[in-house]
């Protein structure tokens, strides 16, 4: 069959939507065929050319007619073998649909570390009424942002505001927003860790970021800092993060994410003291605003993917993401 000249394609939408979605996609779709499951079968995945959402990868590995998989997650995870050398599949991230809805989430848990708001929550449930002293502030503190893309920018504004003095980390060299103080690049990290009184990580798991925050860099942090991840667990030496929580190097941790995950339910980190932990939920389907937005990207790369024209968020196996 043809539409417009193009050969019909097959579409398979395998994420939760709603019915004004549904009208999204269909426009998007322009005739196509388009199909709504979140349990497809292999056969609805062999059909189609062009899935949304992160169904299992061993289908996938099996799928023989996929042109594109637009994933609903910023990040790329193990989905990257689809598009390795060899292989015709163009993998597509939601990257830029997560940064409101993570940068809220990690705001939170910062200023909940600060003052002491969790600490105060657990003397609550003892009917235990005691001052915990002093807090740190937003205001003045010397914030050192790891992975300055949609998400670790927008935690970057909402420090900004706050009255923080914001320094940068990107992948590649390029001009500083007007939301940070300097930007510089991952060789840039040692010099500028000892400073940072607040240390967010938000980077997506490559070659070059696992183990990025080992015990060496754990321990140059400075005395009394916050170490935030809200990007991949495996950027962080868990033990060696246990090791400075425990020791009161340093004055909490908050994180959305864990190495091993999920968390085992002995692991030491959960009796840690000033740790906050989250079942990486920062993301996901939670907030209206970012469901809304991964289906715009979707639609925007479904479009795309029929013209032959340029997709967002195209994954390049050789970088990682």
């Amino acid at each position: 069959m043809e539409v417009r000249g193009m050969r019909m394609k097959n579409i398979l939408v395998s994420m939760k939507v709603t019915d004004a979605h549904r009208d999204q996609f269909a426009a998007a779709a322009n005739g196509a065929s388009l199909i709504f499951s979140t349990a497809p079968s292999q056969e609805q995945i062999d059909r189609a050319q062009i899935i949304v959402g992160n169904v299992g990868l061993e289908s996938l590995l099996r799928a023989q007619n996929l042109e594109m998989l637009q994933l609903q997650t910023a990040g790329v995870g193990a989905y990257e073998q689809l598009c390795a050398p060899g292989r015709n599949v163009r993998v597509c991230t939601a990257s830029g649909a997560y940064g409101l809805a993570i940068s809220e989430h990690m705001f939170g848990l910062l200023l909940g570390l600060q003052k002491r708001l969790f600490a105060y929550r657990d003397q609550q449930f003892s009917g235990t009424w005691k001052d915990l002293g002093e807090v740190p502030s937003v205001s003045d503190a010397n914030v050192l942002v790891v992975g300055l893309g949609d998400i670790g920018g927008e935690f970057a504004r909402r420090c900004r505001a706050f009255g923080a003095h914001v320094t940068g980390i990107r992948r590649s060299p390029g001009p500083c927003p007007e939301f940070c103080d300097a930007v510089g690049v991952q060789a840039d990290l040692d010099r500028w860790l000892p400073d940072a009184d607040v240390v967010f990580l938000c980077v997506p798991e490559t070659r070059s970021t696992i183990g990025l925050m080992d015990r060496t860099r754990i321990f140059k942090m400075k005395r009394g800092a916050i170490l935030l991840n809200a990007g991949r667990g495996s950027a962080v030496d868990t033990a060696a993060l246990v090791d400075a929580l425990k020791e009161g190097y340093l004055w909490g941790a908050g994180l959305d994410v864990t190495a091993p995950e999920p968390l085992p339910s002995d692991h030491p980190l959960w009796k840690c003291p000033n740790v906050i932990i989250t079942p990486h939920i920062s993301g996901g389907l939670h907030l209206k605003q970012t469901h809304d937005r991964i289906v715009r990207i979707a639609c925007e790369n479904i479009r795309a993917c029929l013209s032959g024209g340029a997709l967002t968020n195209a994954v390049e196996y050789e970088r990682g993401y």
